[in-house]
Order: C-alpha cells, then sequence, then structure tokens
C-alpha cells in the first residue's frame, strides 16, 4: 500500500501493518482494542479530508463568480466535480462491505447491535469464498483508471503518487500470495477486516483530495495576468543631507494582492500601505555612503514561495559651507598623523570634493567620508587646497614639530619629595603636558642617577638602560631624609625620534 506523505496518514498505515503482522500469531483482546484504534483514526483522517474538500468547493463557487477566474473555473469545476462524485460512489459502496461484514458477525439492529468482532469466518466468508473481494479490487482500480482520466494533466501529475496501491500483502500463505482477496481478508478477525476497509476508504478520500486540489490550482494559476515576478526596492534619493527622510520603497513589481508579499530592512518587518508596498523611513546620520539590506518574499501564482534579497545604498552629504576643521588643532605636527575633517561648500558632500595639500612637504591620505590624514615634514606652514565645481579656496595651516615631553617620577617634575614616596617609584617617564593629541607617548629608555648627601658619604651615581629603577634599587633604599637625586643624561624615544631632556633634581626629607 502506499504511504501518504502526511505525518499522521504515515503512523497510521504502518500501524496497520504491524497490527496485521500480529494476527499471525494471537488474536488477543489487546490487539483487537488496537485495530479499533486505528480504524477510528482513519475514520478521523477521512472526516478531515472530507471537511478541506469541502472548502476547496466553496472557493470554486467563488471563482466561478469572478469574472477574472469564471471561465477558467468553468473548465476545471466539472473535473473536481467528476472526481468528488467517483470518490463519494466508492466510500459508499465500501460503507456497505462494512455493514454486511458486521451482518456476518452477528450484528442485528434493532435486536442486537454488537458483533463478534474477532469473528475469523465472517471476512473469510464475504470477502474470500463470496465475490465482494474481487468486485472490491475490481473497483478499486477501475476508481483509479478512471480518476486519471479525467484529464491528461491529473494523469501526469498523478500517475506515479495517487494513494491507490492494490500490490499483494506480503504473506508465507501460498494461497495469499496467489489471490488479493485472499492475502487481505482470508481468517481476518471482523474488526481488522473492517480497518482493513477503512484504510481503502482513505485511499480514496486522499486521492480525491489530491484531484480536488489539483484542479483548484489549475484556475488559480490565471487569476493573476502575469507569470513572471520582478522584486523591486529604491529610495527616494540616493544622496542626502544630515537631518534629511530617507525613504525605502520595497514591493513586487505587477502586483497582486494574490502575491503579498512580506519585506524586511535590515531584518526588520516593514507593514504594507494600501498599495501593497512597504514604506521605510528613517532619519539619517553623518556623512558617508551607507547600505540597506532589503528582503521581499512573496507567493508565486502556482503557490510556491519566492524571496529576493535587494541592497540599497546612499550617500549622506556634509552640510552646506566649504570647511577644512583640523581635528586637534589649527596646526599640523611633523612626524605625526594629523586628522582632517574636509567638506564642500554649496550643498556639497566630501565625495564631490577635490582636495590638495602644498608647502610643509606635505601629503595627503583620503580615509573616505570626507576624513583624511595630513602628514608633514617641514616647520613653517602647509596650505590645504579644496576644489569645489571648478572653485578653489586655501586653508593655512601652521606645521609644527611635537614639543620635547617632561621628565618625571610619579607626578612630580622635581623638587621635594619624601623619602618614601621616592622609593616607591618605579622608574622615569616621559610626559607630553596638556599636549592637544591623543595617545602621543614618548618612552624613556635611559638615564643616569646621581646621589648625594645624607646616606651618600661619598657621591654615587649609575647608568641605567630602560626607565625602571630595578637596577639602581640597592641605592634607592640608602636615600634618607636629606639626600639628593639627580637624574640626568635623560633620553625618551616618539615622534620624530629621540629626544635629550633636561634633568630633573630631588630633595628627599
Amino acid at each position: 500500500m502506499a504511504l501518504p506523505k502526511e505525518p499522521r496518514q504515515k503512523m497510521i498505515n504502518l500501524m496497520y501493518l504491524v497490527l496485521t503482522a500480529l494476527l499471525a500469531l494471537n488474536v488477543s483482546a489487546e490487539i483487537l482494542n488496537a485495530f479499533k484504534t486505528v480504524d477510528g483514526s482513519l475514520q478521523n483522517a477521512n472526516n478531515t479530508i472530507e471537511s478541506k474538500n469541502v472548502d476547496i468547493f466553496k472557493s470554486f463557487q467563488q471563482k466561478l463568480n469572478d469574472p477574472k477566474t469564471a471561465e477558467r473555473a468553468k473548465e476545471w469545476y466539472p473535473r473536481a466535480e467528476h472526481a468528488k462524485q467517483m470518490s463519494d460512489e466508492l466510500y459508499t459502496y465500501i460503507d456497505g462491505l462494512k455493514l454486511e461484514l458486521k451482518k456476518a458477525a452477528g450484528f442485528n439492529p434493532p435486536k442486537d447491535t454488537t458483533y463478534k468482532e474477532d469473528d475469523l469466518e465472517a471476512a473469510t466468508r464475504v470477502l474470500v469464498d463470496g465475490p465482494r473481494g474481487k468486485e472490491l479490487k475490481s473497483r478499486l482500480e477501475k476508481f483509479r483508471n478512471d480518476i486519471l482520466s479525467i484529464h491528461p494533466d491529473i494523469k501526469a501529475e498523478f500517475d506515479r503518487s495517487l494513494p491507490i496501491d492494490l500490490r499483494m500483502p506480503k504473506s508465507n500463505n501460498e494461497a495469499s500470495r496467489k489471490d488479493w482477496s485472499t492475502a487481505y481478508f482470508h481468517m481476518t478477525p471482523t474488526i481488522a477486516a473492517i480497518t482493513i476497509l477503512s484504510k481503502f476508504q482513505n485511499d480514496v478520500k486522499n486521492s480525491e483530495a489530491q484531484v480536488v486540489d489539483f484542479c483548484h490550482r489549475k484556475v488559480g494559476e490565471v487569476i493573476l495576468v502575469y507569470n513572471e515576478f520582478q522584486a523591486f526596492a529604491g529610495t527616494n534619493s540616493q544622496y542626502l543631507m544630515p537631518g534629511q527622510q530617507l525613504e525605502i520603497t520595497a514591493g513586487v513589481g505587477a502586483f497582486s494582492k494574490a502575491a503579498q508579499p512580506t519585506v524586511t530592512v535590515d531584518g526588520s518587518v516593514v507593514s504594507l500601505n494600501a498599495e501593497g508596498v512597504a514604506a521605510y523611513k528613517t532619519i539619517v546620520g553623518g556623512p558617508g555612503t551607507y547600505t540597506k539590506i532589503v528582503n521581499i518574499s512573496f507567493t508565486k501564482p502556482d503557490g510556491t514561495k519566492a524571496s529576493i534579497p535587494k541592497t540599497v545604498q546612499y550617500t549622506v552629504g556634509a552640510p552646506t559651507g566649504a570647511s577644512v576643521s583640523a581635528d586637534a588643532v589649527k596646526v599640523l605636527y611633523i612626524d605625526l598623523d594629523n586628522p582632517l575633517t574636509i567638506t564642500g561648500g554649496g550643498g556639497k558632500g566630501a565625495e564631490a570634493v577635490q582636495v590638495g595639500i602644498s608647502g610643509g612637504g606635505g601629503s595627503l591620505q583620503n580615509k573616505g567620508n570626507g576624513q583624511y590624514i595630513a602628514r608633514v615634514t617641514t616647520p613653517g606652514t602647509t596650505t590645504i587646497n579644496v576644489s569645489t565645481e571648478g572653485k578653489t579656496t586655501p586653508f593655512t595651516f601652521r606645521v609644527r614639530s611635537v614639543p620635547d615631553p617632561l621628565a618625571k617620577v610619579g607626578a612630580s617634575k622635581g623638587g621635594r619629595m619624601r623619602v618614601n614616596d621616592f622609593k616607591a617609584q618605579a622608574g622615569v617617564r616621559a610626559d607630553l603636558e596638556n599636549f592637544v593629541f591623543e595617545g602621543v607617548k614618548f618612552t624613556v629608555t635611559g638615564f643616569t642617577m646621581v646621589f648625594t648627601g645624607a646616606g651618600f658619604p661619598e657621591l654615587a651615581y649609575r647608568d641605567v638602560n630602560g626607565f625602571s629603577f630595578n637596577s639602581v634599587r640597592d641605592l634607592i633604599e640608602r636615600v634618607k631624609p636629606g639626600t639628593s637625586v639627580t637624574i640626568d643624561n635623560i633620553e625618551a624615544s616618539g615622534p620624530g625620534g629621540k629626544r635629550n631632556l633636561p634633568p630633573i633634581i630631588f630633595n628627599l626629607y
């Protein structure tokens, strides 16, 4: 037998196969109850399928009344009705077989409304010894052939998938392998035979549902007058200024309400307006080029889903008024990366501006979005030239060297310091006090320490590599109130190379 795609139906049919196998071992109350459960599940499944078919035929009526689909519906509605008529007739015939089986097993209303569910002879008499078994197989075969013959498209679609499978079930009995009725119904308990008949009814209803749905979809395919989709996504402008509103419009070309799109912008769902179009709005930020990812999902006429991603790019320009500003100060420093922000006038953004530098041994590196790095080598002045639409505006900057840092021990540049505070220090550091650039550093690479006064009857000194006091810690531990410590020959490395720093003197107390 064919196993349908629906998980529920797969479960039911697998249960049926297992229970049939168990019959060969023993007909227990548990097995009979299990068959009753499977039969009930099959009946519920049949009712669900019938309810779905009713809904489809209601939709057919709407399509018949709609001028846009009436012509196509008139073509496919009779074919769907024909499939339903054949299904109803065979379903009713199998219901009659069930009643015969029950009567053969003692069902005799109103006197007796029960029957022997474990009767092993009723199914044999009715469906094996009598003509009903062969007749059932013949009618199932005819139903399959007739429903596939309704239209060539139906045959092409379901020839190999229609859930009417009349192949012989596996059996160890020689007679059962030769005769279809014997294989299914010989010495089968009445409730098991009824369950098998419910299974065939389920196959019939499933076949009807598939064909009716196919006919309905054939009408639906032509509801839309187009068969190609083109998703679109666009902006109200690709060039904006800070504070202006960006609007993205996205949807499906040749839009139809039968293909309502779902639109997301950077992952967020955007609702559709009355025209079925998604309009996304946001206030743009600072100057630069930006990207929004728009995804458009929609339903094709054949019912399949499609999803198309779109990339929307836009540029935010700088505010009106040509200007050049140094991000640090109106000075460019030698051997430093001097950050500049350059914008154009007349409502033009940085992307519409040409920039050059002259004097001071200067060069410019464009970092994008109006951001530049200026490098200079010669003290004096340099000029930044900004050109917009053929007009050039010069901006003059002073060029200076980075100042020398100050040598410090802790936070002190020399003078009086407590003995214990001095002993607690780690070394000498170079500090650029109040320098406008953040992150510019000098590192002390060497110095000489001279100890005199209390604790040092003779002058003591030592040369140190690096910044640390570790190599002179033994001398530092000898200091006491009245000791003088001179730190001289201080070298520091930083922008522009090495610097020689002034000495610092500490009088300890």
